[in-house]
């Protein structure tokens, strides 16, 4: 499937717009991050009061902050949130004091290892104030006072996600989800915010109706999929298939974290269009690390439910460091993700059970004018394979995937192969 002309372009242009705000999994920062999603697609909006139960959690005191340094004697902003979000420790209770070099140390936070990158850390549930910075310059603060400054407010509030639906020509539902907690980080996640907001753009604009309904879900990353999965436990049930997109806009190659099922469909459709489209890949078995597949994969829903990244989390060095700007994501990459997402998708939405209304022999193809169909066709000899092929499996066990996997032939072929012979009166859904 060809991309979207322009799109990668356009979801860098998505990211750049995101990246100076301040998110964590609650707060304003959320909110304006779903505002300008909303500009690309319509969304509904949900605020969970603080002190909810949402399964085994609670939604947490509602974090916002308007200022914070640390400046030294002179009054100079040794470290400015002003200039990056990622400078303050997520989560940061507020702080207003006058210390000494030796005793901030204990709550300044850097990378030795890489001394220009700033480090994002977090506090979510232990109170806590902090400082992240460049190893560099930590290096160059001198002894002495420096005034220590976090205005910021931890205050019964509201956890906010938000859904955008594609209706579907039937009511079981396919579920994108995008986590929107994170601050200024580029890969994680805002090139995966910026892939589901244009794959469910893709969608919507589509001449033929989906099959499936598209649920896309933007919501902070684990407390915001659990409060999704305790507001939607009668929905859960029509959840087919589904898939977390983070790290979406790096250069590695394109990377599949199974479902905990490990061969639920979406598992082998990702399977199959990635090996089919040649593209350099790898695929994962499911580990209950890593971003919110783990929770809709938990014991109790267990959905089908599996995660396409490029690079996976912290297998790259700019991993939730200031590196991971927008120049560490590229246009291309973000295309390329979105194209994979594309081809799956379209074969989820056709892959049938056949039923051959003609299963007593082969029936005659060439009187019915199938094989005149091929003709002049640059794959005929693989095409009228999938039809043979598709006849002798539709025996309402086996699906259009399965005939693809069983015959080796792409899936496309074989679902053009089922067309023509439904076209024909040979075959049923």
């Amino acid at each position: 499937m060809a991309p979207m002309t322009g799109t990668g372009p356009e979801m860098h242009t998505l990211v750049e717009r995101l990246y100076p705000l301040c998110r964590s999994i609650t707060g304003d920062g959320v909110r304006a991050t779903l505002d300008i999603v909303g500009e690309y697609i319509p969304l509904q909006v949900h605020e969970v009061p603080t002190g909810t139960q949402v399964l085994d959690w609670t939604v947490p005191q509602e974090w916002n902050i308007r200022d914070a340094y640390v400046a030294d004697s002179s009054g100079r902003r040794v470290v400015d949130f002003a200039a990056s979000s990622l400078h303050v420790l997520g989560y940061s209770v507020p702080v207003s004091a006058t210390m000494q070099l030796a005793e901030l140390r204990g709550h300044l936070h850097t990378l030795p290892d890489q001394p220009s990158w700033v480090p994002y850390r977090t506090s979510y549930y232990t109170p806590e104030w902090g400082f992240c910075l460049a190893q560099e310059t930590l290096d160059a603060m001198e002894d002495g006072e420096y005034e220590v400054r976090i205005d910021s407010t931890l205050a019964d509030g509201h956890l906010t996600y938000a859904e955008h639906v594609v209706p579907g020509q039937v009511s079981d539902e396919v579920i994108v989800s995008c986590h929107v907690c994170h601050p200024s980080l580029a890969n994680d996640n805002l090139a995966g915010i910026a892939v589901a907001t244009y794959l469910a753009r893709a969608l919507a604009e589509a001449e033929q109706t989906p099959y499936y309904t598209y649920r896309f879900i933007f919501a902070p990353g684990t407390i915001g999929a659990i409060t999704w999965l305790a507001r939607n436990a009668e929905r859960v049930e029509r959840v087919k298939h589904g898939l977390v997109l983070a790290c979406a806009g790096d250069r590695g190659r394109l990377t599949y974290k199974q479902s905990r099922r490990g061969d639920a469909e979406i598992d082998r459709v990702m399977r199959h269009v990635l090996q089919v489209s040649e593209r350099p890949h790898e695929t994962r078995e499911f580990t209950p690390y890593g971003y919110d597949e783990r929770q809709y994969c938990s014991p109790g829903f267990n959905l089908g439910v599996g995660s396409l990244s490029r690079t996976p989390y912290a297998g790259y060095p700019e991993y939730h460091t200031s590196a991971d700007n927008p120049d560490f994501v590229t246009p291309e990459a973000m295309e390329d993700t979105l194209a994979v997402c594309r081809e799956a998708f379209a074969v989820l939405d056709r892959n049938r059970r056949y039923l051959n209304l003609s299963p007593y022999g082969e029936p005659q193809l060439g009187r019915r004018g199938l094989y005149d169909a091929l003709g002049g066709r640059s794959d005929t000899k693989q095409a009228q394979m999938a039809m043979l092929w598709v006849l002798s499996l539709s025996d309402g066990e086996h699906s259009l995937l399965d005939v693809a996997e069983r015959a080796g032939l792409p899936f496309d072929t074989v679902a053009a192969a089922a067309d023509a012979l439904r076209g024909a009166g040979l075959i049923k859904a």
